[in-house]
């Protein structure tokens, strides 16, 4: 092994890079074999069963390399809170997850809600092999009363719009919000949360909360506002796409306007695919997000919907909050997870016994995130930029806080045993590569 590709903080070029002996998979190019690849200045060059002269040769036999997944929803705190995450460490916690792309969300502070600020977040990703997209924000401020100047800002090649932290309360705002954003290829992200019936609330409304004496959160609170997304896309003919589906009514509603032919797409997060509200008995913080935690039909419904495509897209919500803000009482600490240096071991240790096959998780994980952002998709093949996820899929580890790249360390999933991990990623020209 080179050293020189395990920098996280200074990624090496991929100058000349020999990957050899992986199993490479592209399921869009129909590719799935043991084969080398040879990456040069960043570029896939031809096969070859040879490694090229003055080449980096890397032995990846018992790997799998693929396109480079994607990670279409996560929250950097900078500007306004760079101790718990910066654009920086966020890039990192991405390499280290095998991410090559990310999509951060606009709740920093000040929000991300002009072109100016969007152009400056994009840029803080360039020394990274991760692309900086930003989901900026769909009113002022996120104050849900003013739209922004969406044209400046989808001219420097925003393609979605959210005040994600929170929904679009007003509904003329929102549809006038589908409206433009539809009218410049663009589309709404929506925090869907009907927040008055959810106001107070900490965690899901059901037996769990009321044994615990904790104030609830109902499945009704999302739902009320996916319907009222689905009806708003259906009026308008814009593209709507709902953020972190939890409950089973929201799964329905997405999965009814799929059959009318409607815009409607949604996400899921590995949090919600496996876990329940159960897990907050514990009062450990760490099991708060927003959506909540919710029930077992509630996590079932998520799964099938993951399963069969009504959900389109696997993601995070990387939510990082520092030591001191998650260590207060339940009620208090704020929502959210960290999940960028998770979701891939995770989802290779549970996804495949529960009958997901890899080349739908790659449909949910690499591709289906860049059609929503109407990003090029990446693929293998001779002449194409190297744009990979490398990984080992045998390899057995402990989820430990403390490895995380990510500054702060608020998982649930700590101490849990996986099998699978991200060992690097190539892309922009950039290479990193870890040793094991």
């Amino acid at each position: 092994m080179t050293s020189k590709y395990t920098r996280f903080d200074k990624p090496a070029r991929a100058e000349n890079l020999f990957l050899q002996g992986a199993r490479v998979i592209d399921p869009r190019r129909g590719i799935d074999q043991i084969m080398n690849l040879h990456v040069r200045n960043g570029v896939l060059q031809g096969i070859t069963s040879e490694a090229p002269a003055g080449s980096d040769v890397i032995d990846l036999r018992g790997h799998w390399i693929t396109p480079g997944w994607f990670d279409l929803h996560v929250h950097l705190r900078e500007p306004g809170k760079e101790v718990a995450e910066t654009i920086a460490t966020g890039c990192m916690a991405a390499m280290n997850g095998g991410f090559t792309g990310i999509a951060c969300m606009p709740n920093t502070d000040p929000p991300l809600d002009d072109a100016a600020t969007v152009k400056w977040v994009r840029s803080q990703g360039k020394p990274f092999p991760v692309e900086v997209h930003v989901i900026a924000a769909a009113t002022r401020g996120r104050q849900g009363k003013e739209l922004v100047e969406m044209t400046e800002i989808v001219e420097e090649g925003v393609r979605a719009f959210s005040d994600d932290g929170g929904p679009i309360k007003s509904s003329a705002v929102l549809r006038h919000a589908v409206e433009y954003s539809n009218m410049l290829g663009a589309r709404i992200f929506e925090h869907a949360e009907d927040v008055y019936l959810a106001e107070g609330g900490s965690m899901n409304e059901g037996e769990w909360s009321t044994r615990l004496g904790v104030t609830g959160m109902p499945t009704i609170a999302e739902a009320i506002d996916v319907a009222r997304c689905v009806l708003i896309s259906e009026y308008t003919g814009g593209a709507v796409h709902i953020c972190h589906v939890s409950a089973k009514e929201s799964v329905e509603l997405i999965r009814n306007a799929k059959q009318k032919g409607l815009r409607v797409t949604g996400e899921v997060c590995p949090h919600h695919l496996l876990l329940t509200d159960e897990s907050c008995k514990t009062f450990d913080t760490n099991f708060k997000m927003n959506p909540p935690l919710r029930s077992e039909s509630d996590r079932q419904a998520c799964w099938e919907a993951f399963l069969d495509g009504t959900l389109d897209v696997y993601c995070t919500d990387h939510a990082p909050h520092s030591w001191e803000d998650k260590t207060q009482e339940f009620d208090i600490a704020p929502f959210g997870i960290v999940g960028l240096e998770t979701a891939l071991g995770l989802a290779l240790t549970f996804f495949m016994e529960k009958g997901m096959g890899l080349h739908t998780l790659l449909e949910r994980v690499v591709y289906a995130p860049r059609e929503i952002l109407t990003q090029p998709l990446p693929c293998i093949g001779e002449g194409e930029a190297a744009n990979l996820t490398i990984i080992d899929p045998t390899c057995r580890w402990t989820v430990s806080p403390d490895d995380f790249k990510s500054l702060s360390r608020n998982t649930p999933f700590a101490g849990w045993e996986l099998t699978g991990k991200s060992r690097g990623v190539i892309h922009r020209g950039f290479a990193v590569i870890q040793t094991f």
